[in-house]
């Protein structure tokens, strides 16, 4: 394993460079921090937000330690590590791969541009994924050993990925896929339907009733899944729905972004292509590692697009990329070294351009140049991140400029024009544009690409006019602009 957690180290040092000089990215991971604090605190009333109550639980103790925020961020990265080195070990054991295939494959895997990027925020990215892995090991073992026991321990992993995040859902109809190749019918024999129902059951229960306790209603939960998977009114940047048939979305992304994976995605099909037909009779890794991608990739691709919508996928394009290249490389060491160190050269390159140059954060500076000015309160325009360098509580955030009057009679005198109302397509701040600030800073993170991208499922919009919208946006100098009402 010394070559493994070689590789793992090299890793998590790639997904922690000059993260202390970084803020939390988006709207999203300040909220998230808020929350656990609040958790921390006793206070429960925002335990079901996102449908993500297992994430919350996990990082309150966490937040009782009242840490800087950025170690959120180190455990986030310490996290997404963990996921692809189990991941890994996982393909290892049952390929019987030896140490320096696993490591090249540790480094392809881990060195892929969007989960590094993701891998920093605060969200529930990384956890998600080391949940995703645990399932996709245990139904593995059901899918090849058919047994009762292998079938409720898969449903136990898929109950805690449901408590961490709602998209597991979205593995529902791949597992049904999955039981349809199996053909054994375990899931009908045995009352091994209502056992699994009793597991998927039992943290709403447990959960519903600790939230009932606190004073919300005790079908929160699911009633919040409800509001994410049926929005009934129009958001704030002017989406509806969560239907979007773009089906080359993501085509462009990975070219643009994650070539390596794209390669894999291509030519697995064209060199495993005769023991993936087989294996339809025969149930073998090669097929279970090609229904989870390709369902993945198909299926988000009628749903509205982020890169975070492929998220459990990312590591499996890699992993297809790596067994095609040791199919195709044999036993030439040289060949596969030289091949998988290249295509990390490209990672490392494109996580220059797109992760690092956009890290060093201004949101202290704005901070500071407040303190010093003994501001008392904030309206901040959408964005929060500037939330964990003040007080809390003194930042109200809007997504109108009128409400800005209704504020100013409350005492607030200071707007900061945070640009992430372009990043969220949330565009009613026009007369706040003309006014001449007391004080400007860039603030790179809001015009980065992947960000653009990430909240494209926010916005509606597909690729090439989030990228529009995006280049326009980095033509601006200044992302924080502090006006005086």
């Amino acid at each position: 394993m010394f070559w493994l957690w070689t590789a793992l180290l090299l890793v998590m040092v790639v997904r922690l460079y000059k993260l202390p000089q970084a803020s939390l990215p988006d709207y999203d991971s300040v909220r998230n921090w808020q929350i656990v604090h609040e958790i921390a605190q006793g206070r429960l009333q925002n335990l079901f937000h996102h449908a993500s109550p297992g994430f919350f639980i996990v990082f309150a103790p966490v937040a009782a330690l009242h840490p800087d925020f950025h170690w959120f961020q180190y455990l986030n990265v310490l996290i997404s590590v963990l996921a692809v080195g189990w991941l890994v070990a996982f393909i290892g054991r049952e390929l019987d791969l030896q140490g320096p295939d696993l490591a090249l494959m540790a480094l392809l895997v881990g060195t892929a541009v969007f989960p590094t990027f993701s891998s920093r925020d605060f969200t529930m990215g990384s956890l998600s994924l080391l949940v995703f892995v645990g399932l996709l090991r245990t139904y593995y073992q059901r899918f090849t050993e058919p047994s009762q026991s292998a079938l409720l321990k898969a449903g136990v992993w898929l109950a805690l990925g449901l408590c961490v995040n709602y998209k597991f859902l979205l593995t529902l109809p791949i597992l049904a896929v999955l039981e349809l190749l199996c053909n054994d019918k375990l899931l009908l024999r045995q009352k091994n339907l209502w056992r699994l129902l009793l597991i998927l059951a039992s943290p709403y229960l447990v959960l519903g009733l600790l939230g009932w306790a606190a004073g919300l209603p005790i079908y929160r939960w699911p009633a919040t899944y409800y509001a994410v998977l049926f929005p009934s009114a129009i958001n704030a940047a002017g989406r509806t729905g969560n239907v979007r048939l773009d089906l080359l979305y993501y085509f462009w992304f990975l070219i643009d972004f994650e070539l390596p994976l794209l390669l894999g995605i291509v030519f697995f099909p064209l060199v495993f292509g005769r023991e993936i037909w087989t294996g339809l009779r025969r149930p073998n890794l090669l097929v279970y590692l090609a229904v989870w991608a390709y369902c993945l990739l198909g299926g988000m691709s009628l749903l509205l697009k982020a890169p975070r919508g492929l998220l459990f996928a990312y590591g499996l394009f890699a992993v297809l990329a790596y067994l095609c290249l040791l199919r195709l490389t044999r036993t030439r060491l040289v060949i596969k070294l030289v091949a998988v160190l290249l295509a990390v050269a490209l990672n490392l390159f494109r996580i220059q351009r797109e992760v690092y140059a956009y890290t060093p954060s201004n949101y202290p500076k704005a901070a500071a140049w407040l303190k010093a000015h003994k501001a008392e309160g904030l309206v901040s325009t959408v964005g929060q991140q500037i939330v964990p360098y003040v007080a809390p509580d003194s930042v109200i955030v809007i997504t109108h400029e009128r409400q800005v009057a209704p504020l100013y009679k409350r005492g607030y005198r200071y707007v900061l024009l945070d640009a992430y109302w372009r990043v969220a397509g949330i565009r009613h701040f026009q007369g706040l544009r003309k006014q001449k600030p007391v004080a400007a800073w860039s603030e790179p993170i809001l015009t980065s690409p992947l960000l653009f991208l990430e909240h494209s499922e926010f916005t509606g919009l597909g690729y090439e006019e989030t990228l529009a919208i995006q280049r326009a946006a980095k033509q601006d100098s200044l992302q924080l602009r502090l006006l005086q009402l």
